[in-house]
């Protein structure tokens, strides 16, 4: 039987009324018009869907809109703006770490969390962090350039520096998109 809730979206206090096993991804897209989160896989296997649930992140396709209670919950919108982007989103536009974009919500929501908990990543926490997030277009090597880039902007480092980064810039000097062959997250 559907129901009133009050969820937390985006620093904001919304009401929508629905089942409480509706998915939050169907309230986010259909009632809140917050188009970040996809549906990608429908089982939370891809990550197109996520969302940070009190700065971690969750797959918004599986959680029950009762399950949310006071729990914060930010989507790609709340993250920040064209006009002012956060870090990561910032760095992501910079390394052009998107063709299709469908899996850049679950990307920029993944290192986002990593970011909360580990302001200082290594390349390997990286991977480790977006390992179940598919990406079919192949630009694995500048989205993993965009999460080391995002994590030195935060800590007030300088661009690149990481090898990884310096592996990218160098591979786009050459003329080649990322300067590397293998495009998977994994090792």
């Amino acid at each position: 039987m559907a129901r009133e809730f009050e969820i937390q979206v985006n620093g904001k206090a919304s009401r929508v009324h629905a089942e409480p096993d509706t998915p939050l991804l169907y309230i986010l897209r259909n009632d809140l018009q917050l188009n970040g989160p996809k549906y990608g896989c429908g089982l939370a296997q891809c990550g197109a869907c996520a969302v940070l649930a009190n700065g971690k992140p969750v797959r918004a396709c599986m959680v029950p809109l009762e399950a949310v209670g006071k729990t914060e919950i930010t989507t790609l919108e709340g993250l920040g703006s064209p006009q002012n982007p956060n870090p990561v989103q910032a760095a992501f536009v910079k390394h052009n770490a998107a063709q299709c974009g469908y899996c850049i919500n679950g990307m920029i929501i993944a290192v986002t969390g990593l970011l909360n908990t580990n302001p200082n990543p290594s390349d390997d926490d990286i991977k480790q962090a977006l390992r179940h997030h598919l990406c079919r277009c192949g630009t694995h090597m500048e989205i993993l350039a965009a999460a080391r880039e995002a994590a030195d902007m935060m800590a007030g480092a300088s661009p690149l520096s990481s090898p990884l980064g310096e592996k990218v810039a160098e591979g786009r000097m050459r003329g080649s998109p990322s300067g590397v062959e293998n495009r998977d997250f994994h090792d």
